[in-house]
């Protein structure tokens, strides 16, 4: 390269050092000074990354004085570029060598960089655009925050996620059966929340023992990072801020901590945007004296705007506590619990009406004349002659009920603030099958028991029960030597040949201590050398994920699987369709926890449940309450944890003290209250709620929609392009996985996200949901979004020159293909991305300034393209120079008119979308007070909101492509 001092010249590898000045040359190196910052550097004369900056008539530069020189016309004089022309400052004509130019100027802007000589590879203008339209797709899609979770596509659940993710501020109760999905159905709608801007600070409310079940659902399933925070932590954060709470975003923590006033004051003040409460049926309420955990929600849900409150306990069982709950959610609503059981009445009508409609039979005179009373303000008439009608297809048939369905769910009953689905409503699920396998009782058990009976009869029944029901724990305690419990325990014996006859199968095994896990694995590997692996709380959540793998493994993974009580919280094992229960928990909510690994929507077999117990002792008698009380095993028990409640004082001595008259007596009685409850739940389960729960073929059509956006071939070919540009090692490992690594070459230092130690994807939905250690990877998902981040916020891209080989065109044709974005700048809050996202303009002009996009897509484009190297390009470049300056202000004109059509019809769809939405509101709210007016006043004031910022929306040239026909 041929260098003199006093030249200007910029590193193409750190653009961001400004102008540089030649001032050493000797032998084969040359130094350059950056005054901008200081900064000397050495390059070889032959090899510098380095491009010679120089201006050209029709230019505006900047002097070290800070004065602008409009450029007429350019001389060299002994290797130094002179500049001529007029002092925009004072108007006089001047001239200013190179030397003298301001060093501060920086190449940012994509024609800045093309005329000087920053010219990028064409891989890195087309992955640019492709970033710019994936980043627009992704924010006008109205599956956004559904698809990024790894979770099943579960109809009802997206349904649910859907209605509240979508409202400002959602308050609403979760109050789905067991097993049905409510933590995942309060995931997505965290998600969403946060991924549309409708919140940023959550706080998650849960029991000590479920803090850790959150946070690993909420990691593994929703890539969302939450912190635990505890009394520890807190005194922790005290050095970065006097409130605690400030130093997170995303929070779980348990009621206790709230109990002490400081905490809770601290956590009042924290501006939280959404509060989620599990197991909120542990919020005890009456009207005289609430419980502390109620104050403390009641307290926290009158700051915080969204409210998520979550609860298995159904609602036809204490309607007082129902109501309670209800009341957090909108007291100014739900003021009176009289008042409240006058309106149930009345929505038992709304049910009887909406179960006429849905039975696909015509409506019978009293169903017409109801429905006309409740829909006295809609002509449906036309609707019910369709139904009625004999010559009338189907389809119009169904659409008429759907139609009157869908007024009645949104003038009447509670489908605004509760969710509720039962088993019974929602199909799917798998038989459970029931097998007992009794032992008898070893020698050194007995022995242990006798002994723990004389020692602990003044320990609490319950205390007492607890021991007997863990035998083996007993006997360690008792036993000096720590003899090996599992050497003659039948149960042991009865495991290892269990495992020999299914060893096609995999195993879940279950069981309540750690210790005794870890025990059973060394007796099934040292016995029989039957490859298990363990899973329990003393594990990380790395080595919690390898084991889940290992088992998940069909090729050489473990056959079985061995949990303590933990291993029933929060892990998805529905691959599997055998458990064994190496012992019972006192807790029905605790079995039906573990039964629910496996019996879940998506099991593909019947659940075969397997129980080993020692006879004649705490065990049996166990067994015998939960199977023939509670019929606990083959079916979901909603009423177990109130049974327990209302029969323990009776049940726990019974389970330490045999006596068979009693226990006989007992469970008759448990039997006859389990029918009468669950008759109750029957008879009173609210149809029209049940409808607007499941969503019905609306959610199903949800649920493909998101099947096929992750088929999208396209999406996935995208995403692998966008890694390979940036330079991520891409190893294939077979089973739709790939396993990604940071390289030494790639473009940018670091990539967020990506561990040093690489991570494991696919694209495949089934394969993430089978193992709990590869990440789904979608357009929603933070790699995919920290790597369009990386390049649409860089210059990465912006520049290009290619050739086109087309001899039907003259040789030296020219063409421009400009990328603008329109941009309103607004908060995320606002929803603007909505209705006018960060949007991609495409600009191609022939040389008389034609846009010719409209005729030749993109891709089309590209196809025929062929890269050139830098140094030619800028060469190419600079011979265009006469002709590019009046394309890029036509190229400009054209940008502006395209952004004016998008801002029209950005402005027609928002205020079609929310004044339609508003004017629906007020009509509901006058036939239905579930509408808060709060909900009203934000549409009001998120309409003239964005009014405003369309109005000031920007249009920026994003990259710049030069095209010059070849016919070589």
């Amino acid at each position: 390269m041929p260098f003199a001092l006093g030249q200007r010249w910029i590193s193409d590898t750190e653009s961001e050092l400004g102008l540089g000045t030649v001032v050493q040359l000797e032998g084969r190196m040359v130094t350059l000074l950056f005054p901008a910052t200081g900064e000397n550097r050495i390059f070889s004369r032959n090899e510098a990354p380095l491009t010679r900056v120089i201006y050209n008539p029709g230019d505006k530069v900047k002097s070290h004085e800070g004065w602008t020189l409009e450029i007429q016309r350019t001389e060299e004089i002994d290797d130094l570029v002179h500049y001529h022309g007029i002092n925009s400052d004072s108007g006089e004509q001047v001239c200013l060598r190179e030397t003298l130019l301001d060093h501060n100027i920086r190449f940012n802007k994509p024609q800045d960089r093309l005329f000087a000589g920053q010219i990028d590879r064409m891989d890195r203008f087309g992955i640019r655009y492709q970033a710019q339209r994936l980043r627009h797709d992704l924010a006008t899609s109205p599956m956004l925050g559904l698809q990024g979770p790894r979770v099943g596509l579960i109809p009802h659940q997206l349904w649910i996620a859907s209605e509240v993710g979508q409202r400002h501020a959602p308050r609403v109760l979760l109050a789905d059966e067991v097993g049905l999905g409510k933590t995942i159905e309060a995931g997505l709608i965290i998600h969403q929340q946060l991924m549309t801007g409708r919140a940023e600070r959550v706080l998650i409310l849960v029991p000590d023992t479920l803090r850790h079940q959150w946070l690993v659902e909420m990691l593994r399933r929703f890539n969302l990072r939450f912190s635990v925070f505890d009394e520890e932590r807190c005194v922790e954060a005290f050095a970065d801020h006097d409130n605690p709470f400030y130093t997170e975003q995303l929070v779980i923590c348990s009621l206790d901590l709230l109990k002490q006033k400081r905490r809770l004051d601290q956590a009042l003040d924290a501006d939280w945007d959404l509060l989620v409460v599990d197991e909120a049926h542990h919020l005890e309420w009456t009207a005289d004296k609430p419980s502390r955990a109620y104050q403390i929600v009641e307290a926290l849900a009158q700051v915080i705007p969204g409210v998520l409150l979550l609860t298995a306990t159904p609602d036809q069982l204490g309607h007082e506590s129902h109501f309670a709950r209800l009341r957090l959610l909108d007291p100014n609503r739900f003021y009176d619990y009289q008042a409240f059981i006058k309106e149930e009445q009345d929505y038992r009508q709304v049910a009887t009406a909406a179960d006429a409609i849905a039975s696909g039979r015509k409506l019978p005179d009293d169903a017409i004349e109801l429905l006309t009373e409740l829909l006295a303000e809609k002509d449906i008439i036309p609707a019910i002659k369709l139904i009625q009608a004999d010559n009338i297809a189907p389809e119009q048939q169904q659409q008429a009920r759907d139609e009157l369905l869908q007024q009645l769910l949104d003038r009447h009953g509670t489908g605004r603030v509760l969710f509720r689905n039962s088993r019974a409503s929602v199909k799917g699920f798998p038989q459970r099958i029931f097998h007992s396998y009794p032992q008898p009782m070893p020698e050194q058990y007995e022995t242990a028991m006798r002994v723990a009976l004389t020692m602990n009869r003044n320990l609490p029944d319950e205390t007492q029960a607890r021991l007997m029901l863990t035998p083996e724990k007993l006997f360690q305690q008792f036993d000096e030597q720590s003899a090996a419990w599992w050497k003659f325990d039948p149960r042991i014996d009865w495991l290892i040949e269990f495992l020999k006859n299914h060893r096609s199968k995999k195993v879940l095994i279950i069981t309540s201590q750690a210790a005794t896990a870890l025990s059973l694995e060394e007796a099934l590997r040292t016995r029989e050398g039957i490859l298990t692996t363990v899973f329990h709380e003393g594990m990380s959540i790395i080595e919690r994920d390898k084991a889940g793998a290992f088992f998940a493994q069909e090729e050489g993974g473990a056959q079985a699987l061995i949990c303590s009580e933990i291993g029933s919280e929060g892990r998805n094992f529905q691959f599997a369709s055998h458990l064994v229960l190496f012992d019972l928990p006192l807790n029905p909510d605790l079995l039906e926890q573990r039964i629910g690994r496996l019996d879940r929507i998506g099991q593909q077999n019947d659940v075969q449940i397997h129980l080993p117990y020692i006879e004649d002792c705490a065990q049996s008698r166990l067994l015998d309450w939960y199977h023939q009380g509670l019929n606990a095993f083959e079916q979901t028990c909603p009423v177990g944890h109130i049974l327990f409640k209302e029969f323990s004082e009776e049940l726990l001595p019974l389970l330490v003290h045999a006596d068979d008259e009693s226990m006989t007596s007992l469970l008759n009685r448990v039997r006859a209250q389990y029918k009468e409850l669950k008759q109750a739940m029957e008879q009173g389960r609210d149809k029209l709620l049940e409808l607007n729960s499941n969503g019905g073929d609306r959610a199903k059509a949800l649920a493909w929609q998101l099947a096929e956006m992750d088929n999208d071939t396209q999406l996935i070919g995208s995403v692998i392009r966008l890694w390979d540009v940036i330079g991520v090692d891409q190893e294939d490992k077979g089973e739709n996985t790939i396993v990604l690594h940071p390289s030494e070459h790639m473009m940018f230092p670091t990539y967020p996200g990506l561990p040093e130690d690489g991570i494991t994807v696919t694209f495949d939905r089934n394969t993430a949901l089978s193992r709990d250690d590869i990440a789904l990877i979608t357009q929603e998902h933070p790699l995919v979004q920290t790597g369009l981040d990386l390049v649409t916020g860089s210059d990465t891209g912006t520049t290009c020159v290619s050739l086109l080989k087309n001899k039907a065109l003259p040789a030296g044709t020219l063409f421009l293909e400009l990328i603008y974005i329109a941009d309103a700048s607004a908060p995320k809050a606002s929803q603007l991305f909505r209705y006018l996202p960060t949007t991609p303009i495409r600009v191609l002009l022939d040389k008389d300034g034609n846009n010719l996009a409209s005729k030749v897509t993109y891709d089309q484009w590209e196809r025929q393209l062929s890269p050139v190297n830098r140094h030619i390009g800028s060469k190419l470049v600079n011979a265009s120079q006469p002709l590019l300056h009046p394309l890029l202000a036509k190229g400009e004109q054209h940008g502006q008119d395209a952004m004016a059509q998008l801002i029209q019809q950005a402005r027609q769809q928002m205020e079609s979308s929310l004044l339609s939405e508003l004017e629906r509101l007020e009509a509901l709210q006058t036939v239905n007070p579930n509408i808060r007016e709060d909900e009203l006043e934000y549409l009001r004031e998120q309409i003239r909101e964005l009014n405003g910022y369309l109005d000031n929306c920007q249009l920026q040239l994003d990259a710049i492509r030069l095209v010059l026909v070849s016919h070589v």
